[in-house]
C-alpha cells in the first residue's frame, strides 16, 4: 500500500522544513492585510511560521515576513500577531 505524501513547508523563522499541520500560517490577503490564518484555509498569498515564540522573533527581527511578501509591515501588525500567537499558544497548553 503506498503511504500520502505529506506537504512540506518552511518556516520563515528558522528555516527548517516541516510538515503543513505543524505550522502556523502568516497570511497577505487581498486587501495587503497581514494576519496569522490558525485554520490555513483563508484566502491569499500565505508564509509559514513554528508554533513557538522564538521562531516569530527570528522573523521579526530578520524582516523575513516583510521578504516573503515584498512589503513593509507595521509595528502594530507585529504586536497584533505576537498576541494572536501567544493566545493561540496559551490555548493548546
Amino acid at each position: 500500500m503506498k503511504s500520502k505524501k505529506v506537504p512540506m513547508r518552511l518556516c520563515v523563522g528558522c528555516g527548517t522544513m516541516q510538515p503543513k499541520k505543524d505550522l502556523i500560517r502568516v497570511l497577505k490577503n487581498a486587501e495587503g492585510e497581514i494576519k496569522l490564518d490558525f485554520t490555513g484555509k483563508q484566502s491569499g498569498r500565505g508564509a509559514y511560521l513554528c508554533k513557538n515564540m522564538d521562531c516569530f522573533a527570528a522573523a521579526k527581527k530578520g524582516h523575513r515576513i516583510e521578504r516573503s511578501f515584498g512589503c513593509r509591515v507595521s509595528e502594530e501588525v507585529y504586536e497584533e500577531m505576537e498576541h494572536a500567537l501567544q493566545t493561540e499558544l496559551a490555548r493548546d497548553s
